[in-house]
């Protein structure tokens, strides 16, 4: 089965490597379609001439015209209301130019109303109209689609611009829809235009500088150095401790015994020399233990500190800021978006939460369903690089917006099968 992949360019050169990288990687010239917006009539000129690149055009993209787009079928030029001068080429455009009722120099009809009967939804057509209008160009490949990824890759390697994006943009400046009788820009006005759009597409979160956008590249440093801290010490204090000792003392002690027993017999000389009053003492003597002390000492506890030095190997990590540029593979998100906000209704809307604050997970799993680096593995196999790829910008987040995430995954994949 074919189909047919679109893309649309603020600049022509873009447009034209577009095709040139489509034919260089084997798609057929015959299902190639460009249409540009030739309010200069520089591309006109070309077509008349020869295809040889030495033709006598000077403009920055006029040069090359007809060496590259010439061969493609049908090329001619037209005249599209609320457009104004174009030229097209190959089997979209005709069908377009048909749609229009464009033949050369008098048309009825609209370009947003012939792209709805191509098959564009009705937002796409008149974003698609109003780039033209508004000096874009716009490319078509038709091709089987086992080769839709591979075309989608092509366009979008040349800057095609993101339809969501510019819708929101033009809808800002007042803009609704394109006007079939709109009076066609000049080539000054698209001179502004394409200056403008070229700025707008660059992310808002940069900081200006004169005509520059810059990013701040952060980049952390690391600084070891020493301090001293506490780390504990000893403390000494001293005290008496008593232990219960023992020693054996051999002791001597007297008694006084005093024995009478009877005798019976003649007194001496000694005796009545002795037979007088008198008195006679005799003391009892004891032993008793003597306890004393003496102090002695028997270790000597010496406190000081010992100062050593040693290597130690600071492990850490550093911070830096990296800036990934993506090219966004989801120009038709609003394709889906009905079906992603019947989804939150059914599912989220009691939660207390917004649309708005769920789009960026609806819409990250969009684009990663059409990320190359996703293509043929299953949801259960990369879940977990995408969550972490999710928390690393939504720490904390994952689990409250996993399932729009996943339904968005499945839907765009579903569809694109």
């Amino acid at each position: 089965m074919d189909r047919t992949v679109i893309a649309l360019y603020d600049s022509f050169s873009e447009a034209r490597e577009a095709v040139e990288d489509l034919v260089d990687s084997g798609f057929d010239r015959s299902n190639i379609s460009i249409v540009a917006n030739d309010a200069k009539g520089e591309y006109n000129k070309t077509i008349t001439t020869s295809t040889d690149e030495t033709e006598d055009v000077k403009g920055d993209e006029g040069a090359g015209f007809g060496a590259i787009v010439g061969g493609l079928i049908g090329l001619g030029a037209a005249l599209i209301p609320g457009i104004g001068p174009v030229v097209a080429a190959g089997p979209f455009a005709a069908a377009l130019m048909a749609g229009i009722g464009a033949v050369t120099g008098a048309v009825t009809g609209g370009a947003a109303a012939s792209l709805i009967d191509l098959g564009l939804s009705e937002t796409d057509a008149h974003l698609y109209a109003e780039g033209l209008r508004r000096g874009g160009t716009m490319v078509t490949v038709r091709c089987d689609e086992t080769r839709v990824d591979e075309a989608k890759s092509i366009l979008n390697d040349h800057n095609p611009v993101d339809l969501e994006q510019r819708g929101s943009m033009y809808k800002d400046e007042g803009w609704t829809a394109h006007d079939a009788t709109a009076q066609p820009y000049a080539s000054d006005q698209m001179t502004t235009q394409r200056t403008n759009m070229t700025t707008e597409r660059t992310d808002k979160t940069m900081t200006p500088t004169g005509d520059q956008m810059k990013f701040d590249v952060v980049e952390e440093e690391l600084q070891v150095g020493k301090r001293e801290v506490e780390k504990g010490g000893v403390r000494v204090r001293t005290y008496i401790h008593e232990t219960p000792v023992e020693e054996t003392v051999r002791l001597r002690e007297e008694k006084v015994t005093v024995d009478r027993h009877p005798v019976d017999r003649p007194a001496t000389e000694a005796d009545l020399t002795a037979f007088k009053e008198g008195t006679m003492e005799m003391t009892e003597r004891s032993e008793v233990p003597v306890v004393s002390k003496n102090a002695r000492i028997v270790e000597e506890v010496v406190v000081g500190k010992e100062v050593t030095e040693r290597e130690e190997t600071v492990s850490d990590t550093v911070r830096r800021t990296d800036v990934e540029v993506e090219q966004m593979n989801t120009p038709e998100f609003s394709n889906y978006e009905n079906d992603f906000r019947s989804h939150f209704t059914n599912n989220f809307s009691r939660s207390g939460s917004s649309y708005e604050q769920y789009r960026p997970a609806y819409y990250y799993g969009h684009t990663l369903a059409n990320h190359d680096k996703y293509r043929g593995r299953e949801w259960e196999d990369v879940e977990p690089e995408i969550q972490q790829e999710w928390e690393s910008r939504n720490a904390g987040t994952w689990e409250n917006y996993r399932d729009a995430i996943h339904t968005s995954w499945d839907r765009t994949r579903n569809r694109k099968q």
